[in-house]
């Protein structure tokens, strides 16, 4: 039997959201509680309850079952208490409609670093796990997002695979997703996939094989990630319906000043723009709120101080403080002189 002298990782989390949370106690009053309590009836269990040999089961966090690393080729038995299962790093290579039957209190399913396709997974696989929040599939040799997803997830990281195509029916209903990692892929078009996730505020679809940028976005996104594709233009307003947006990434791509309207970057609310290692010819205009802008490794051959200001007063200035134009067209004495009442924020500008 294993030993368990300390907390395992998530110890904390699970005394805050089982237990410390419920009674409003701090984090550190539950942990005085918690080594109390586990003197006594915690440690009187010496086992945690039901638990296959090849995995641990820690009996000061009894509702963990910790099975990464071990070489597993198939699904272990699944005891019914377990709500946070770690199958990370092994060469699972199936999922059976009965492999998760009785794990129907699960809340985090990690299953990243497998040997997972589509065909092994049964179209019934998931359909059990109706409290499930977080799922890991990354690092697998999957060609399709996976039948009948829980709709109840908030955190789906399924990048590193080898899918080519999502569709409407793969997202359908995920409410409450905030989270969707899909980079590291080889997909053409996400078509109007996208469009149910009202909650979803990250996007990572970088290093895809895109051409455009996808269509019909969630209107509540934070973050959009779109390097590494194959994206030559955009479409007019194509930020209008982004009102939150604040980070986006399209470095790695192949724009151009004719593929991008006029004004398109020019929207309030942006913190960083990423457009390095594209083929601009000019600096685009961009909003005088923006905090960060990477454009280095283009072809810029002009410094236009009118790109971050318009009007230069005590009060109108651009609020840039990294500006990165390295590998351009341009030198050091291209900046206008007078580019320091403009960029009065920027602590440097690499040229």
């Amino acid at each position: 039997m294993k030993c368990w002298s300390s907390y395992p990782p998530d110890w904390e989390h699970y005394l805050q959201t089982e237990r410390g949370t419920q009674r409003g106690l701090s984090l550190k009053s539950v942990q005085v509680e918690a080594a109390l309590v586990g003197r006594s009836s915690l440690q009187a269990d010496t086992t945690g309850g039901e638990c296959p040999s090849e995995c641990d089961c820690p009996p000061t966090f009894p509702i963990a079952m910790y099975c990464d690393g071990r070489g597993l080729t198939a699904m272990p038995t699944i005891p019914s208490r377990i709500k946070y299962l770690y199958l990370q790093n092994n060469a699972i290579t199936s999922v059976s409609d009965s492999a998760l039957v009785n794990a129907t209190n699960l809340v985090w399913l990690m299953m990243h670093h497998n040997q997972l396709t589509h065909d092994a997974i049964s179209e019934k696989a998931f359909v059990k796990l109706e409290r499930l929040e977080r799922f890991y599939l990354q690092h697998n040799n999957l060609t399709s997002i996976p039948p009948n997803l829980p709709r109840t997830l908030r955190d789906l990281r399924i990048n590193h695979n080898s899918i080519e195509k999502v569709t409407p029916s793969d997202l359908e209903g995920m409410d409450n997703l905030t989270i969707l990692h899909l980079h590291d892929n080889a997909i053409t078009d996400l078509g109007a996939s996208l469009k149910s996730l009202t909650s979803l505020t990250l996007l990572d679809i970088s290093n895809n094989k895109l051409t455009k940028v996808p269509e019909a976005l969630p209107e509540h996104l934070h973050q959009l990630y779109l390097d590494s594709n194959s994206i030559a233009s955009l479409s007019e307003g194509f930020l209008g319906s982004l009102a939150q947006l604040q980070y986006l990434r399209m470095a790695h791509n192949q724009l151009t000043d004719k593929g991008i309207p006029s004004n398109t970057f020019n929207v309030t609310g942006l913190v960083e723009l990423d457009l390095s290692f594209n083929k601009l010819e000019r600096i685009p205009p961009i909003s005088t709120t923006l905090q960060h802008l990477y454009l280095q490794a283009n072809q810029i051959k002009e410094f236009t101080l009118g790109s971050f200001c318009s009007i230069v007063d005590v009060t109108n200035f651009s609020k840039l403080e990294t500006l990165r134009l390295d590998g351009n067209e341009i030198s050091r004495q291209d900046i206008p002189s007078d580019s320091s009442l403009c960029l009065r924020l920027a602590s440097s500008i690499d040229i």
